[in-house]
């Protein structure tokens, strides 16, 4: 009994730090994007499309362990006892993992731009690339101005989506494609938006501008009741625009996930204990509204 009561705990830091569900992130930016390229050209291509995946899933990996090692840096992870680099104690160890799965990879990204004879996709991950290490990486460190919303946006959104689409038909999509990455930006970023709540305290003493220390719990709040919301209304307006099938409108079918989270956010913004799982409620708001999102370009 005592051991099992010494390694449950245990597992549970390990699963926190690996953090599972979130690697949606990196997959709903894949399959919408490779999903408006059907809608679009009735182009699939299987291996470019797992290969990608994996890609995603590895570089991601590669981000939340980087981050852990900068974040050990700053001292703002001292309290964080499901930090790899706290559970480990080897910042080395981590850090040179982190870059094995970046180099793993790029080493898909290349595989497709090797199948393709085009550079074109190994820019775009570049450049996303690029945004996530100025995320928390040193010297820029923009997460700590408040700017991570914004990077999280444009990668795992329009580039990131953009990305997909072109590696299935080596074009670019100026319409469903864009609109469709602004809903994929929009849903990601909740994600990053709600990890904050919690933190407050401990993002002040680091010195982390997050936006809601910027704003305060209360009407960080009221913003992601907006934020959440601003979804499905233009989800909408590209239906009736003509720029996105009907079938899209599936996604409202995530609508009570995106009630939940804001409900439980403004009832319990001001206490960190209550507050800190909302990030997992955005997480099925994003996982579900970009799934069915892209069913409705598949359909």
């Amino acid at each position: 009994m005592t051991t099992k009561q010494i390694l449950y705990p245990n597992t549970k830091l390990w699963m926190a730090a690996i953090k599972p569900p979130m690697y949606s992130v990196a997959i709903m930016p894949i399959w919408v994007g490779t999903a408006v390229a059907f809608a679009e050209t009735k182009i699939f291509n299987g291996a470019i499309f797992s290969t990608f995946l994996a890609a995603a899933i590895l570089i991601l990996a590669w981000e939340n362990i980087s981050n852990d090692v900068f974040d050990s840096e700053t001292g703002i992870d001292g309290n964080k006892h499901h930090s790899l680099v706290n559970l480990t104690g080897n910042k080395p160890l981590i850090f040179w993992l982190g870059n094995l799965c970046l180099a793993l990879g790029l080493l898909g990204i290349v595989a497709i731009a090797f199948w393709q004879q085009d550079l074109t996709v190994i820019g775009i991950i570049l450049l996303c690339c690029a945004l996530g290490y100025m995320y928390q990486g040193p010297p820029f460190r923009l997460g700590y101005q408040g700017l991570g919303e914004i990077l999280c946006f444009f990668a795992f959104g329009p580039l990131g989506v953009e990305a997909a689409y072109y590696s299935q038909t080596q074009t670019f999509s100026i319409t469903a494609g864009l609109a469709a990455s602004v809903i994929v930006g929009i849903a990601t970023t909740l994600i990053l938006f709600c990890s904050h709540f919690h933190q407050v305290k401990d993002d002040i003493a680091a010195g982390k501008r997050s936006p809601i220390v910027r704003l305060g719990t209360e009407k960080g709040a009221q913003l992601l009741f907006w934020f959440t919301g601003s979804i499905y209304p233009l989800t909408l307006v590209f239906v009736l625009s003509g720029i996105f099938p009907v079938w899209t409108l599936l996604s409202w079918l995530s609508l009570p996930f995106a009630v939940k989270l804001c409900r439980h956010v403004q009832e319990n913004h001001h206490q960190p204990d209550k507050v800190s799982n909302c990030k997992f409620i955005a997480v099925a708001v994003h996982f579900w509204s970009c799934l069915l999102l892209g069913l409705g370009f598949v359909f």
